[in-house]
C-alpha cells in the first residue's frame, strides 16, 4: 500500500514536468509552428514513456538511492578511517555520475567526444569533488572560502581551453547534478555530517551539490586541452517523422533493447559496490534489502523508458520546434516562449523537489520549499529567455557567465552562508532532465534556423540555467539580512522568507 501511495505521488510530480512542455508545444504546433503530424506522435508517445519513466525513477530514487547514501555516509563515517571514507566518496561519485540520465543526453549531444570519454571525465570530476566535499565537512572548512577559490580559478581556467568547447563544459556541470545524483549525494553528505555534534553540521550539509557541480566543469575543460577531437562538429539532433502507428511502435521497439542494455551498464556499478559494502560493512536486515533492491529494480526500468522517450520523442520534437521558431519572421517570439518554458520547466523538475524537501527538513521549516522554488522559477525563466537572445545576437557565452559568476562570489560575501549554500546548490540542481532533453535540442534548432554554431552557441543554455539560481537565492538572502539589521519592510519578493528566525542568520 505504501508503494502504490509513493507511486501516485511520482505519477503527479511526473505530470506536472513533462504535461506543461507538451501542452505549450501543442499549443504553439497549433498556432504559430505547425510540427509534422508523425513527429507529433513520436513525441507524444515518447512524453508518456518519460512519464512512466520518470515516476518509476523518482520511487527507485527514494527507496533505494536515498537509503544507500545515507546508510554509506553515516556507517563510514563511524569508522573514523578518514582513506576509507575519501577512497568510497570518490569511487561513490565516479559510479552514480555514469548512472545519470542528464549526463547521457548530453553526452549523446556532442559526437566530437566519444560518449564515455565524455561521461568517465565528468564522473571522475565529481569524484574528486565529493571527496574534497568530505574533507571540507569533516574539517568544517569554509564553503564559502572553497567556492570564492574554486570560481576564481574556474574563470581562469576557460579561457585556455578551445572556444568549442567552453560552453560544453559548463553545461556538463549542470546536467551531472540531477536526479540521480542529487538524492544519492545529499543522503551521503546528510549522513557524513550526522557524525558531528556541533550545532553547525546540519548546515554543513549542504554545498555538496555545489562542490560537485564544479568538478565536471574543469574536467571537461582539461580534457578539451587533451582531446584531439574537434568540437566544432556539433550536429543537429534527426527530427522523427514516421507514417503510422506501425512505424511508431517498430521506431521505439528498436530503440527499447539500446537502452535497457545501455543503462544496465550504467546502474550495475553503484548496485555491485552497495552490496559488496552490505557484506563486509553495513550488514542491512532482509527487509531493508528487499526494499532497496526493489528500489533499485524501478530505477534501471524508469531509466531505461526516460532514455528511450527522450530520444526518439521528446528531443527530436524540441529540435524542430526551435527551428520552425527561427525561421519566422519573427523570430523573437521564441525569447518570451523560452521565458515559459523554462518556468514551467524548472518549476516540474524532480530534483528540484528533493532538494526543497532536503531543505525543510534541515533547517526545520524554517527556509520553505515553496519560496525556493519562487526563486528558482524566477532565475531560470529570465536564463533560457537570455539563452534564446544570445543565439539571436550571436554573444559569447563567456560574455554572460564570467560577469554572471563573479556577481555571484560578490553576493557571497553578502548573504547570509546558509542562503550561499542553498543557492549554489540550486544552481545545480535546476539544470536536469528537462532541461537536456527539451531546452537544449529546442536551442540547438534554433541556432541552426540563425545559422549560428551549434557547439559555441546552442551548448550553453543549461548553464545559463545552472548559474541564475546563484544570484536569485542569494539576492533574496541579502533582502533579508537588510530586514533584519534595519528593521524595515522589503519588496514583496523578500517576504517569502518572513517564518525565518532571527538565529537564522549565520554569520560569514
Amino acid at each position: 500500500m505504501q508503494l502504490m501511495t509513493k507511486l501516485h505521488h511520482k505519477l503527479y510530480e511526473a505530470l506536472a514536468a513533462v504535461l506543461p512542455i507538451v501542452l505549450m508545444v501543442s499549443f504553439l504546433s497549433l498556432t504559430v509552428s505547425p510540427i509534422p503530424s508523425g513527429t507529433m506522435l513520436a513525441f507524444l508517445f515518447g512524453s508518456s514513456l518519460l512519464v512512466i519513466g520518470m515516476m518509476l525513477f523518482s520511487v527507485g530514487s527514494e527507496v533505494a538511492m536515498e537509503p544507500m547514501g545515507s546508510l554509506i555516509g553515516s556507517k563510514v563515517t563511524k569508522t573514523k578511517n578518514l582513506q576509507l571514507i575519501l577512497i568510497l566518496g570518490f569511487a561513490l561519485g565516479v559510479l552514480i555520475t555514469v548512472s545519470e540520465p542528464d549526463l547521457q543526453v548530453l553526452a549523446g549531444q556532442v559526437p566530437a567526444v566519444p560518449n564515455l570519454v565524455l561521461i568517465f571525465s565528468v564522473g571522475i570530476g565529481v569524484g574528486l569533488f565529493l571527496v574534497l566535499s568530505l574533507v571540507r565537512i569533516l574539517y568544517r572548512i569554509s564553503l564559502h572560502l572553497l567556492l570564492v577559490v574554486l570560481y576564481v580559478l574556474l574563470l581562469g581556467i576557460v579561457f585556455l581551453a578551445p572556444e568549442n568547447f567552453r560552453a560544453i563544459a559548463f553545461d556538463s556541470g549542470g546536467v551531472t547534478t540531477g536526479p540521480m545524483t542529487v538524492p544519492f549525494i545529499m543522503s551521503f553528505g546528510v549522513g557524513i555530517a550526522a557524525i558531528r555534534s556541533d550545532k553547525n553540521a546540519s548546515d554543513d550539509s549542504f554545498g555538496l551539490i555545489a562542490l560537485c557541480s564544479i568538478g565536471p566543469v574543469l574536467a571537461v575543460l582539461i580534457l578539451s586541452m587533451l582531446f584531439k577531437g574537434n568540437g566544432a562538429s556539433q550536429s543537429p539532433i534527426a527530427v522523427t517523422n514516421v507514417s503510422d502507428t506501425q512505424e511508431l511502435s517498430l521506431l521505439f521497439g528498436l530503440g527499447l533493447p539500446i537502452y535497457l542494455k545501455e543503462m544496465l551498464f550504467s546502474i550495475l556499478p553503484i548496485t555491485v559496490v552497495f552490496f559488496v559494502l552490505n557484506f563486509f560493512l553495513l550488514h542491512l536486515n532482509a527487509s531493508t534489502l528487499r526494499n532497496i533492491s526493489i528500489g533499485i529494480l524501478y530505477t534501471y526500468f524508469g531509466l531505461t523508458l526516460f532514455m528511450t522517450g527522450a530520444n526518439f520523442g521528446f528531443m527530436p520534437a524540441g529540435m524542430y520546434l526551435g527551428q520552425e521558431l527561427g525561421d519566422m519572421d519573427m523570430s523573437w517570439i521564441i525569447i518570451p516562449v523560452g521565458v515559459i518554458i523554462g518556468t514551467l520547466v524548472v518549476k516540474a523538475e524532480p530534483a528540484v523537489y528533493v532538494l526543497m524537501h532536503q531543505v525543510e527538513d534541515l533547517t526545520d521549516g524554517a527556509i520553505s520549499g515553496k519560496s525556493l522554488q519562487l526563486s528558482m522559477c524566477l532565475g531560470v525563466g529570465i536564463s533560457v529567455g537570455l539563452s534564446m537572445f544570445r543565439v539571436m545576437a550571436g554573444i559569447n557565452i563567456l560574455n554572460i557567465l564570467v560577469p554572471g559568476y563573479i556577481l555571484a562570489i560578490l553576493f557571497s560575501f553578502l548573504s547570509p552562508r546558509i542562503f550561499t549554500a542553498i543557492a549554489f546548490d540550486s544552481g545545480g540542481v535546476a539544470s536536469g532532465p528537462m532541461t537536456a532533453t527539451f531546452l537544449l535540442p529546442m536551442t540547438m534548432g534554433f541556432c541552426v534556423a540563425m545559422g549560428r554554431d551549434i557547439a559555441t552557441d546552442a551548448f550553453g543554455v543549461v548553464a545559463l540555467v545552472a548559474m541564475t539560481p546563484l544570484l536569485t537565492i542569494q539576492a533574496l538572502g541579502i533582502l533579508y539580512r537588510i530586514r533584519q539589521l534595519h528593521r524595515k519592510p522589503v519588496p514583496a519578493a523578500a517576504d517569502l522568507f518572513t517564518d525565518l528566525p532571527n538565529d537564522a542568520i549565520i554569520e560569514l
